[in-house]
């Protein structure tokens, strides 16, 4: 799943390894400064003022400001979610496989908060239809930041929002 084709890909869903982000979903998280891997061009919608798409390497590139990234799914995921982690500002999504090995180090460990979608939101294909079924499996909006924790809170998107506790006692 993911919004750009990546080198990192694993074997393609439906035959393409690109699936945009549902537009209503990325306008209720706001502005984005950086997509580093975006679908490729022309898109139907931006997914952030700048977008890294190949053949350029979004991992290797630099990353600056709020960063969405809806990685390529798979094995690869946990690259991109490590990347998120060590830049420290940006939301991202991915399946909810919270028992992973990646998952506990990249998000659990790492993440000011995790938003559980209650519902599994239905992608699009690259010219913008709506594709026919829908993820396939939890999906799980990971934020790396306060303000990112608090665009989840605001967006009145339905799920569980889970903060992470140490976050929660610095609050308090």
């Amino acid at each position: 799943m993911g919004d750009g084709v990546h080198p990192y890909s694993s074997r393609p869903v439906a035959g393409t390894h690109v699936w945009l982000t549902p537009p209503d979903l990325l306008q209720r998280l706001g502005e984005f400064d950086l997509d580093p891997c975006a679908a490729p061009s022309p898109r139907p919608w931006p997914t952030a003022r700048q977008h890294i798409e190949l053949p350029d390497d979004g991992l290797a590139a630099s990353w600056a400001g709020r960063v969405w990234c809806n990685p390529p799914f798979g094995s690869q995921t946990w690259a991109w979610l490590q990347r998120m982690a060590e830049h420290g500002n940006g939301i991202a999504l991915a399946f909810a496989r919270t028992e992973t090995e990646g998952f506990q180090r990249w998000v659990w460990d790492r993440a000011d908060s995790v938003l559980f979608l209650a519902r599994r939101p239905h992608f699009h294909h690259p010219d913008g239809r709506r594709a026919g079924g829908n993820s396939g499996g939890p999906i799980v909006l990971i934020a790396y930041g306060s303000s990112n924790t608090d665009a989840l809170a605001a967006s009145g998107l339905d799920g569980a929002l889970v903060r992470r506790i140490e976050q929660e006692r610095k609050a308090a």
